[in-house]
């Protein structure tokens, strides 16, 4: 990306448009994106087989739906945690940051409140929930009501934390948000086992957890409070920011409830007309491919805000943004679905087995096609929700759920497991088409950057095709090496600028330096 205006790369006190949306900055945040989120993947694998054994399986079991039910009641922040992203980034890219501190505080109050009422109707429903609902033992299950009661209490400040950290990306401090979110993650994960020695009691497991959530909060709050200009002036809550902040936040609940319509609805129709043993062919390669979403997840999460600061004052950076961002989630998510094209195959015989390759390796190829159609357009989507059209990003769901239900349906009843990856990935084609279709109304700025968007992606889906002929291992490796080295020298010559490939060049370098005089302090 470009250099920023700002010879520092550090975001103000009173920052300027210019500071907010600088390439560099933005580039260097969505790298910390990735690691943060890279870190407690990799502790994970680690850290679960440890839970299981040594909470056993039904303590382990209640544990994961308890993180499950915060997770689905986190929700009732309706949109508000990003609403409040967009409404602060767009303020401070009119220059508007005296209305600020009594934005953020009315939004917080709104999310507060919010998450005490889902916390009342979670300790409510509970005694039900463990008792009546779910086969939890007789032996645990006072500990179990406890472990939900006290993920209960935690709810506010998950949802409070989702507002603070809002507030914090709309000024761009992601590093403070990365170095909380890791902490966060890494205590979540690990606090637990650190109790283990001493009990598997789940209230006192759970309990930890909970007491994580609280502290990310009070640190999140402790840094707003100290590093937002204002805030600490503008405690008290106004009624006039309630009803843009409700409705903003209201479309986005909508898209929130549709979107697992269409993401998860293929693993209930393969289990209602195929088998609930191909929903396991199936599931297995979509969990594996699906994984890379979090590298492009990592980069739109980071413009969202800046797609709202510069476009009240300056489209052509909008536009300039739009299409950088495009060709980032490209370069990251080509390659990896150029593999799953080519040699998914092998990658499933060798990790779950030949069963698995055989049943699974066709849906891992259109899944692959689908995941890089996606991830592009996750970039359109901030782009339109970034703006505050959050409503037509729901309108062009409800347009492409119909077609898909229908082909959904059709394929997965004639072709099996198969035929609903087909469908899936058709309808992630058609989810890019209107997306591009509605930046096109939104920024109009940002035409030219879809013609070449639209040129490349055609290109590639050519050479996936090609990859996905059966013709044996040696055509794909032969189609994998080719299809790899013409997409770097693409990648090389047309889609990074001048200033990104020097400075892609300066890292190797430097990194090469510093290898170098390791090697040379090693013979002395």
């Amino acid at each position: 990306m470009s250099h920023d205006a700002s010879p520092t790369n550090e975001v103000p006190d009173t920052p300027d448009a210019t500071a907010l949306t600088g390439g560099r900055l933005l580039a260097r945040n969505a790298a910390g994106n990735v690691v943060s989120q890279m870190l407690p993947m990799a502790v994970a694998i680690f850290a679960v087989p440890w839970l299981i054994r040594g909470l056993g399986t039904d303590r382990f079991g209640v544990m994961t739906l308890a993180w499950m039910v915060l997770g689905y009641f986190s929700l009732f922040d309706l949109g508000l945690g990003r609403a409040l992203t967009q409404a602060v980034a767009e303020k401070l890219g009119r220059g508007e940051s005296s209305g600020l501190p009594s934005l953020i505080v009315t939004a917080l109050a709104l999310m507060a409140a919010l998450g005490t009422a889902g916390a009342v109707l979670v300790a409510v429903c509970t005694p039900w929930l463990i008792g009546s609902a779910l086969m939890v033992p007789s032996v645990i299950r006072d500990e179990s009501i406890g472990a939900f009661l006290l993920m209960a209490a935690a709810l506010p400040a998950v949802i409070l934390t989702a507002g603070f950290r809002g507030v914090m990306e709309a000024y761009q401090r992601f590093k403070a948000v990365i170095a909380l979110r890791t902490v966060t993650s890494l205590t979540v994960l690990l606090g637990p086992l650190a109790v283990l020695p001493f009990t598997n009691n789940l209230a006192v497991v759970v309990g930890v957890v909970a007491a994580a959530r609280v502290a990310a909060c009070v640190a999140h709050a402790a840094y707003c409070l100290n590093a937002i200009p204002g805030l600490r002036a503008g405690l008290r809550a106004r009624p006039a920011p309630i009803r843009p902040l409700l409705a903003y936040g209201g479309w986005m609940t909508a898209v929130n409830i549709i979107n697992p319509l269409m993401f998860q609805l293929d693993r209930f129709l393969i289990a209602a007309v195929v088998s609930t043993a191909a929903v396991a062919y199936y599931t297995t390669p979509f969990e594996l491919i699906t994984r890379s979403w979090f590298l492009s997840g990592s980069i739109v999460m980071v413009v969202f805000p800046a797609f709202a600061t510069s476009y009240v004052g300056d489209r052509a950076r909008t536009a300039a943004l739009f299409e950088r961002c495009l060709r980032s989630v490209g370069l990251i998510l080509f390659p990896i679905a150029l593999g799953g094209v080519t040699v998914g195959r092998e990658v499933l015989w060798l990790w779950v087995g030949a069963d698995f390759a055989a049943e699974g390796a066709r849906v891992l190829q259109w899944l692959s096609v689908g995941v890089f159609l996606t991830g592009l357009a996750q970039v359109p989507s901030a782009l339109i929700q970034g703006v505050g059209r959050p409503k037509l990003t729901f309108q062009l769901h409800l347009i492409e759920l119909p077609p898909y239900l229908l082909a959904a349906w059709y394929l997965t009843v004639h072709y099996g497991i198969e035929g609903a990856a087909l469908a899936w990935a058709g309808r992630t084609a058609l989810d890019l088409v209107l997306y591009f279709t509605a930046v096109g109304w939104v920024l109009p700025e940002g035409a030219v950057s879809i013609r070449r968007a639209w040129r490349a992606v055609a290109a590639a889906l050519v050479v996936l095709a090609l990859a996905a002929l059966p013709l044996g291992l040696t055509y794909r490796a032969v189609v994998l090496a080719v299809g790899s080295a013409a997409f770097a020298a693409v990648a090389w010559s047309r889609l990074l600028s001048s200033d990104e490939r020097g400075a892609f060049v300066a890292t190797i370098a430097a990194v090469a330096r510093r290898g170098g005089d390791r090697s040379t302090q090693a013979i002395r």
